[in-house]
């Protein structure tokens, strides 16, 4: 994979979290925590609050595909944005 489309990968991976991260809150806001199906974000909402669970575990999906780009694994990152 090339540099410049690695780098296209990731940055479509970070939007795709953003764009996860205002939907979901969204979602909750409306219907509740029990919207979201992930136990773990659930637990991480009833613990932190929505928008503090919210921006963590995405900030951190975030932070793994950023590692996953610097160690060269673009496919991953690619597969995990559905671009491959």
């Amino acid at each position: 994979m090339g540099s410049k489309t690695a780098n296209v990968a990731v940055v479509l991976f970070l939007i795709a979290q953003a764009c996860d991260g205002v939907l979901t809150y969204i979602g909750v806001s409306l219907y509740g925590p029990a919207i979201d199906g992930n136990p773990v974000l659930g637990w991480l909402m009833g613990t932190m609050g929505q928008g503090l669970a919210l921006a963590t575990a995405r900030l951190t999906a975030g932070a793994f595909g950023i590692a996953l780009h610097l160690f060269a694994v673009h496919k991953v990152v690619a597969a995990l944005v559905g671009s491959t």
